[in-house]
């Protein structure tokens, strides 16, 4: 598949196996990943972060294969859901970061394309959320406003 803003193809990576059970060697039961997804959740780290964790600590190697649900699927049941998802956020900071720099630096055209993009993929996912009801309608992206929010 192509990239969005340039003519470029996507880069090679690994593949999830094609087989969807559960390793043998795998210790925890899905009532216990369950548990220790909420737990590092209200320790305060993202659904991303929660899963690099169980892969590296635990040793749990796909969280959905074990407990036929998703991280996020599991804290929306918890309403540990954060308000904003997480990529939507992440694109965010990067615009507060761009920002910032076209402040200190007003002539530097390759910056504010990027700020444009960025911006177009933050109105793109906004969109997307709202259709899915993740945000609510009147939600709106402000660049003046969301400052205070990516910090």
């Amino acid at each position: 598949m192509a990239r969005k803003y340039s003519r470029k193809k996507g880069k090679s990576r690994s593949k999830k196996p094609a087989k969807m059970e559960a390793p043998k060697w795998t210790r925890y039961k899905s009532k216990e990943i369950e548990l220790l997804v909420v737990k590092l959740s209200k320790e305060g780290q993202t659904a991303s972060k929660i899963g690099l964790h169980l892969r590296d600590v635990y040793g749990i190697s796909d969280v959905k294969v074990i407990t036929k649900k998703s991280i996020t699927q599991i804290l929306k049941e918890n309403s540990l859901l954060p308000q904003i998802p997480e990529d939507l956020m992440a694109l965010i900071k990067k615009a507060v970061i761009i920002r910032k720099h076209m402040d200190q630096n007003k002539r530097d055209m390759p910056a504010l394309r990027g700020l444009q993009l960025t911006e177009s993929k933050i109105n793109n996912l906004v969109k997307y959320y709202k259709k899915s009801k993740r945000l609510p309608e009147d939600w709106k992206y402000d660049p003046k406003k969301v400052k205070l929010l990516a910090e």
